[in-house]
């Protein structure tokens, strides 16, 4: 009858215990300790070569003092020496990459994050208690570039990316980093936590040698905060730009411009430029572009300043033109369109969008710039037409179709609030917090791409007039401009 019972037994008996079993018990526990402990260190040394070179190192030196004397180790220490100082010398990006950074690494993880884990995460609240014993999520791997640490964090159940952005600003000071921002790790159940030590985004940063011809998914167009440049893709999607006055739109924009000049003058990038605040941001650098159209803000004949809103209206839907016919003949063929000199892929740059969705008095304008703007917007990726836009105030009225841009970019804004508008809900708390961007730090901002939730701060290249006449010597377009709506190109 026992036979039939599956269920969990419970013996409410004296206990009986057996010597003889209880040695074969313990004997199997400390074979599986074992063995559990040599799997997980030939685990550590698969994911950390280093280690093993290193102690092979070690040994070998070892081995050659006890037997030669010092005086051969002190020659080889410096023969190292000085080969690691002809490395720097020659290759320093490489010599950061492949012995500065792993160094800082190994010392960083030792001596600060291994050091006060525990202490850390139990102040910052990030712990969790069941009956008498305390759980820590676990620390599994740190990375170091000469001013971030990026920190792999295993998160304990019930826990979630938002504990950990709620305890970003404590997690900074607790370590002794200037912020912490919070990022999805690769695994599931793990969150990336990026210390800055120091700041690279400080200095004004000089304009990166674009490529010949331009990578149009990795535009080199800013510096991360971790010390390596941000590639900007840009086929395939639209870029909005949002930030208050002074910082730093110009620089933004005049970056990719930059990074697409080899693309200009070879005919297989098109830029088309709608400047509706008087021309004064792009003038200087008009023979680039395949179409330029600006306004003039001292217009004040109703007459003449509706003639320069449909102007603006007449811009927007010659791309729509473009992009319909594109439609046509790639259906069925492909599709992502691929730019070529007769089919070069079209970039539309428009400075302040808010004077064209929102300050537009003429209603039929306004009415066609918004239809325009939202066919593009919704339409215009898969046949190489892409949209860069730059405003200042994020407002629903004034930005309907905010949710058309897949990457957006928010540089200094004067509110906290404006952050959402532009980013998304949650980005301050995810570490954007572009409200407390300095002023003296224009083209700073935070970057998000659709469907990822974790913001990245950058800080773009400072595009100069010497820059700009520079581009307009060296990259002109291999036609010249074509007629142009709203404005006159010199």
């Amino acid at each position: 009858m026992m036979g039939r019972y599956s269920g969990e037994r419970v013996l409410t008996g004296p206990v009986q215990v057996r010597p003889a079993s209880v040695k074969i018990a313990v004997s199997w526990l400390i074979l599986g300790w074992t063995i559990r402990r040599a799997v997980q260190l030939v685990s550590w040394l698969l994911r950390h070569p280093s280690a093993i070179v290193a102690a092979g190192v070690v040994t070998g030196l070892w081995a050659l003092q006890a037997t030669y004397g010092p005086v051969p180790l002190l020659g080889i220490i410096a023969a190292i020496s000085a080969l690691l100082g002809v490395w720097y010398w020659q290759h320093p990006t490489s010599y950061r990459r492949l012995v500065a950074w792993p160094a800082r690494t190994v010392w960083r993880r030792a001596w600060v994050y291994r050091r006060g884990w525990n202490p850390a995460m139990t102040t910052c609240g990030l712990v969790a208690r069941y009956r008498d014993t305390e759980f820590l999520p676990r620390l599994r791997r740190v990375r170091s570039t000469a001013s971030v640490d990026r920190v792999r964090v295993k998160m304990l159940p019930g826990q979630v990316l938002d504990n950990y952005a709620q305890a970003a600003e404590q997690l900074a000071m607790t370590f002794g980093a200037l912020d912490c921002r919070v990022r999805s790790g690769k695994l599931h159940g793990e969150v990336e936590l990026w210390f800055l030590i120091r700041d690279p985004l400080t200095d004004p940063v000089d304009p990166f040698e674009p490529a010949d011809p331009p990578d149009l998914l990795a535009l080199p167009v800013a510096l991360r905060e971790d010390g390596l440049i941000y590639r900007l893709a840009l086929l395939g999607t639209h870029l909005l730009i949002g930030g208050a006055t002074g910082s730093g739109k110009g620089s933004v924009l005049w970056s990719i411009v930059h990074a697409l000049c080899p693309g200009i003058r070879s005919g297989l990038v098109s830029l088309w430029v709608l400047d509706p605040k008087g021309g004064m941001e792009f003038a200087s650098g008009q023979r680039l572009f395949t179409r330029y159209c600006y306004g003039d803000d001292t217009i004040t004949d109703e007459d003449e300043q509706r003639s320069y809103e449909l102007g603006f209206a007449e811009f927007l839907e010659r791309g729509v033109a473009i992009m319909r016919d594109r439609q046509a003949r790639l259906r069925g063929v492909t599709r992502l369109h691929e730019p070529t000199p007769d089919d070069p892929y079209i970039v539309i740059l428009v400075d302040e969008l808010a004077s064209l969705t929102a300050y537009i008095t003429d209603r039929e304008a306004k009415q066609r710039i918004r239809a325009a703007l939202s066919l593009l917007l919704s339409q215009g990726r898969a046949v190489g037409v892409t949209v860069v836009a730059a405003l200042q105030d994020p407002r629903k009225e004034v930005l309907p179709f905010r949710d058309l841009f897949p990457t957006r970019l928010a540089l200094r804004l004067s509110e906290p609030e404006q952050v959402g508008m532009i980013l998304g809900d949650g980005a301050r708390d995810r570490g954007a917090r572009c409200d407390k961007i300095a002023e003296s730090l224009p083209g700073v901002g935070y970057v998000t791409l659709d469907g990822v939730a974790e913001p990245l701060r950058v800080r773009f290249s400072f595009i100069t007039d010497t820059h700009i006449n520079g581009m307009v010597e060296v990259y002109p377009p291999p036609r010249g401009l074509r007629p142009v709506e709203g404005g006159e190109a010199a």
